[in-house]
């Protein structure tokens, strides 16, 4: 009698032969890209005509020579986000690729097997196999940008701008370089909101009070004589000319300790409070100044565009 067993796959060719299928869909809305001098990288094609990929791979170039699953095409540069380390392209008309199938990060967790799908500008598509190392809440980059969810693949890279995938083939983000040989990977919602905002847009609007900061610790007996609550607090160290914090009368000297009726102690507290829908909007901002509390009002204004 024959073992019907003996005729079935195992459980690790069924893997195997899971996750080459993933990646040969995945790697269909995956390109490559050469620019400047940082080498080859790898573009999503997020969605119609749109390939996002990473901003600082591409240096200032305005167009773009990517190679396709078949052959080879222009796309040029619309808009990037250097805060988020995010370029988005847009394809030539004549270019027909199927979008990327998107996948809900929500219910990643440690200990999925993820995959790093990339394309290579001599041997096509290329993989690299690995688990979710670390998961955690929204997040913000050195530059301020907001992510909505900090991912950690241990994986290899592989070039900068390769998709993330689960073991369906669904796209969870874009991966790029983090300290220290690590990979972190920009979730799709991030991805989404920023492409939305330069299509309609143009630019990645950010609030700006304009003013240099670094966080202090104030003395006890100090908050207690004031009523504060906790002993941080942002110093001001710079005020920008003709800044909204200047025309609101901000001096270098001040200590932020308020904004909104949230208490102020480290720059991130700050951060929190210039989100986009934040623009045009007035911030009650409470301050110390000589030993004494003074209430400001500041019209948040639009972040001046800075060289990438």
């Amino acid at each position: 009698m024959t073992n019907e067993s003996s005729n079935s796959p195992n459980s690790l060719t069924a893997l195997s032969n899971t996750l080459a299928e993933a990646i040969a869909q995945a790697g269909k809305t995956i390109v490559g890209l050469k620019a400047g001098r940082r080498g080859s990288s790898s573009g999503i094609h997020w969605r119609s005509g749109i390939v996002v990929t990473t901003s600082h791979a591409l240096r200032h170039e305005d167009s773009v020579t990517l190679t396709l699953p078949e052959g080879t095409a222009t796309a040029t540069l619309i808009g990037r986000d250097p805060a988020i380390d995010l370029a988005v392209l847009r394809l030539p008309d004549t270019v027909s690729l199927p979008a990327a199938n998107l996948g809900d990060t929500a219910q990643l967790r440690v200990g999925h097997l993820v995959v790093a799908v990339g394309r290579s500008l001599d041997t096509g598509v290329t993989a690299s196999m690995g688990i979710v190392s670390a998961i955690g809440g929204a997040w913000r980059t050195w530059h301020g940008g907001k992510v909505d969810q900090f991912i950690r693949p241990d994986i290899a890279l592989g070039g900068f701008g390769s998709a993330l995938i689960n073991t369906q083939g669904q796209i969870l983000g874009m991966n790029t370089a983090a300290p220290r040989h690590s990979v972190l990977t920009l979730p799709a919602a991030t991805i989404d909101r920023a492409v939305n905002q330069i299509l309609s847009q143009g630019r990645i609007v950010r609030g700006y009070l304009g003013v240099g900061m670094q966080p202090v610790q104030l003395p006890e007996a100090f908050c207690r004589s004031l009523e504060l609550e906790g002993n941080g607090g942002v110093l001001v160290v710079s005020v920008e000319s003709d800044s909204p914090a200047d025309r609101a009368g901000v001096l270098i000297g001040d200590m932020i300790v308020g904004i909104e009726d949230r208490r102020i102690e480290e720059l991130d507290d700050i951060q929190r409070m210039l989100d986009p829908e934040q623009v045009g909007q007035p911030l009650a901002v409470k301050i110390v100044r000589g030993g004494q509390k003074v209430d400001l009002t500041i019209v948040v204004g639009e972040r001046p565009r800075r060289a990438d």
